[in-house]
């Protein structure tokens, strides 16, 4: 599928889970009208509530990592949250900048920009900004952010590179990075590969670990650092829909693993030009 189509599909699916609460996501991903077909949305996700900030209607479970516990953000920083959805890890980050600092959550989806919104509101936070955009164009000043973090979503975004050169613009210099995603080592089979659903499901449009390491590094971002990782199991259940028995006994065997990371990295204090090889 061509980039605009992937994208359509991201927004669609997570627009229809933006509706719902966390439970009816765990129990059904999208409650009864099956809009998520048989991927489970929230299989990935970490427990929140002893976090600071942690607000239970901001968590829909779609994360799969915490990126805001390796990003090192101090009182009065401004922090980025790239596919912010109803506002989860904002709202944790914002507990760490302060009333000094200010937090801005960037989401193409209008639901979950709707959802957050109206989350922030709730609870009075007036340093918390949602803005509907972009992560290949973010709707963001260059040398904007001390701090960039992102759950889940960078494998949603066909052109990584394009994401990442972006990051780098909108990062102040000394500014840096903490992003939880999905990444591979060793390749899926073609079925779960052309599966629009496990694409939206954060699985078919992960890449090898060593490609996503190198794009972070060819756009400019230094000290690279992967602070967590752990596999990710999907149950056999989920992967029937898109494979046959024999498929599934072969992929279970091949060596393929589904990884959850956590990166840090850093844009260099002095840079010449944009300081990157993404055409930015």
């Amino acid at each position: 599928m061509k980039n605009e189509e992937l994208k359509s599909i991201v927004k669609e699916k997570y627009a229809e889970i933006a509706l719902q609460s966390r439970q009816e996501n765990e129990a059904s991903c999208c409650g009864a009208t099956g809009c998520c077909g048989d991927v489970d949305y929230t299989i990935f996700s970490e427990n929140y509530e002893k976090l600071e900030g942690y607000n239970p209607e901001a968590d829909l479970g779609l994360g799969c990592g915490i990126p805001t516990e390796f990003a090192q953000i101090k009182p009065g920083d401004t922090v980025i949250d790239l596919g912010s959805g109803a506002g989860n890890d904002c709202f944790v980050a914002r507990s760490l900048v302060g009333e000094t600092g200010k937090v801005i959550g960037i989401d193409f989806t209008e639901a979950m920009i709707d959802k957050a919104r109206n989350n922030a509101e709730k609870l009075g936070f007036n340093n918390v900004e949602f803005r509907y955009g972009d992560i290949e164009k973010m709707p963001v000043t260059a040398n904007k952010a001390d701090v960039i973090v992102s759950n889940c979503v960078l494998n949603l975004v066909p052109d990584k590179l394009k994401a990442f050169s972006e990051i780098f613009r909108v990062l102040k210099p000394g500014g840096h990075i903490s992003v939880s995603d999905v990444v591979l080592r060793g390749d899926l089979p073609l079925n779960l590969k052309q599966a629009a659903e496990m694409y939206a499901g954060c699985v078919s449009g992960a890449i090898q670990i060593n490609d996503y390491l190198q794009i972070i590094e060819n756009c400019g971002l230094e000290n690279i650092k992967v602070q967590k990782e752990k596999i990710i199991s999907i149950p056999d259940e989920i992967l029937l829909n898109y494979l046959n028995q024999e498929e599934l006994d072969s992929f279970k065997t091949s060596g393929t693993g589904i990884y959850s990371i956590t990166v840090y990295a850093e844009k260099p204090d002095k840079f010449q030009g944009c300081g990157c090889n993404c055409n930015c």
